[in-house]
């Protein structure tokens, strides 16, 4: 497939759902077949939808959320979001009208034709793509339509996140009880010219990433886990890549929004001295990997909550580190060493301290591989696995592996695992004074969360945002939509319940 094709690819689904007078989740619409439409035109256009809206809006909202972001000096689109302020009308909504839309509505198309046609391969490609979506939906706001999103409702009602995803795991087994390896799959992105092995391993994982999900909070779902270590799993990392371009609209997602200059932008997005200061502690290779240096030839990470703007003469739009970054970057979805961190964690639930440590060692090592750089023993005896507190072992531990690939993923996952923790006793405005324009990045403590400078007032001191609430659209098309209240903002999604 050519990539100068991806223009026309997503176009597709762009043409199924051009009318904004109505977010298509509250109907389910009979979407346009042409006789000479079939799935290797559709399911392109379904990836490269989810790769927008995950590979970009949640990358963002993610990185600022987790602290693995900052603002940027002299900017402030995403001031709020460093404060941890998620707006109804703000950037999440726009990933759940995409992923709606585009993902889920036309993937329903996809899966029409291909169950009318005997695609089995095609129809678990497709069924893979949208329960990703599903369950990245669950991950932002819960409660979404699920079981009647589809059904020719107008006004769906909300289920809840546990109820989703069991939905989409029995999807995904029907999916994968009809495939066999050998089966054709449509023309797509993430395994050109394959056949469906890749898509029953990369189903695999993604089941194997919802059960430990749900192990937080129901452990009668560890066997399902033990089976899934056993089954075939992927062999490299699940990404987007190798089908970027450097026209315009055929960048990464994340490169064209923040990097790219094909449009009139404004670069928002800094490394977070969170993040940074780690790194620099421990030695970390990866480091010069996921970040850039300034313009000082050192790395120096933002504070949550400012852009630094009473800091000017002293820090410039330079002065501060941003995320590696280049228009043909692989956009992920799924790693192996998150494969790897899974298994760690079931053995960890078990008790099983010597096979947790074998796979928090492996995670560790495929991430340092992924990223092309050595030093994986160095960091695994500055951070050795200790099965006493394992959450803060395999939480810190992932979320310095995230903060340059999956940034969603690392705020998911701070939020289930709870590491790194909040330090009580310093705060952002200890690190950093706007009214004196004092900055001593020396002062945070590696591998812990901060309260920002400024916080929004419906999170406070030493909390994360736990969830976004729902998108303005929704709630003022369907009546069914659950009400946004202040202390929606802190309360956990189902499978992070404290």
């Amino acid at each position: 497939m050519k990539k100068y094709f991806i223009l026309a690819l997503t176009a597709i689904a762009m043409v199924f759902h051009s009318c904004d007078d109505y977010l298509d989740i509250n109907y389910d619409p009979t979407l346009p077949t042409d006789e000479d439409l079939n799935t290797s035109q559709i399911l392109p256009a379904v990836e490269m939808n989810l790769a927008s809206s995950y590979g970009n809006y949640l990358r963002i909202m993610g990185g600022y959320l987790s602290e693995q972001y900052a603002q940027r000096f002299g900017t402030g689109n995403y001031l709020s979001l460093s404060q941890f302020e998620v707006k109804p009308d703000a950037t999440g909504s726009l990933a759940y009208k995409q992923l709606y839309q585009r993902v889920i509505s036309t993937g329903n198309t996809a899966l029409q034709i291909a169950s009318e046609n005997g695609e089995h391969g095609t129809f678990l490609a497709v069924t893979v793509l949208r329960a990703f979506a599903y369950a990245a939906m669950v991950d932002c706001y819960d409660s979404i339509p699920y079981t009647e999103a589809t059904a020719g409702i107008k006004q769906p009602k909300y289920d809840g996140g546990r109820t989703v995803y069991d939905g989409i795991i029995a999807e995904l087994d029907n999916a994968i009880s009809k495939t066999k390896n050998a089966d054709i799959v449509a023309t797509n992105f993430l395994f050109p010219g394959e056949k469906a092995e890749p898509w029953i391993r990369f189903a695999n994982a993604l089941k194997l990433k919802l059960y430990t999900r749900l192990s937080n909070v129901d452990e009668s779902v560890l066997p399902k886990i033990a089976e899934l270590i056993d089954a075939p799993l992927p062999t490299s990392d699940i990404a987007f890549k190798g089908c970027w371009a450097s026209s315009a609209g055929g960048e990464n997602p994340f490169y064209a929004g923040e990097f790219g200059s094909n449009f009139d932008i404004q670069f928002n997005v800094v490394a977070n001295v969170a993040v940074i200061e780690s790194m620099k502690k421990s030695g970390d290779q990866r480091l010069g990997a996921f970040f850039t240096q300034n313009d000082k030839g050192d790395y120096l990470g933002g504070v949550s909550g400012t852009q630094f703007s009473t800091f000017a003469g002293t820090y410039g739009s330079a002065s501060f580190s941003r995320p590696v970054m280049t228009y043909d970057a692989p956009l992920s979805l799924l790693t192996l060493a998150e494969i790897e961190f899974y298994k760690a964690e079931y053995y960890a639930r078990k008790g099983d301290a010597a096979n947790a440590q074998t796979y928090y060692e492996s995670a560790i090592r495929q991430s340092f591989q992924s990223a092309g750089v050595d030093g994986a023993d160095d960091n695994i005896a500055y951070y050795p696995y200790d099965q006493s507190n394992w959450q803060k072992s395999i939480g810190v531990a992932k979320y310095l592996a995230l903060s340059g690939v999956d940034n969603f993923e690392a705020w998911c996952e701070l939020r289930r695992l709870r590491f790194p923790a909040f330090d009580t006793q310093v705060a952002g405005t200890d690190i950093c004074n706007d009214a004196t324009k004092n900055y001593s990045p020396d002062k945070y403590n590696p591998c812990t969360l901060y309260t920002p400078i400024a916080v929004s007032s419906y999170i406070g001191a030493n909390s994360l945002a736990e969830r976004f609430p729902h998108p303005t659209e929704s709630s003022n098309a369907n009546s069914n939509c659950p009400v946004n209240f202040s202390g929606v903002y802190k309360l956990p999604v189902f499978w992070a319940k404290k």
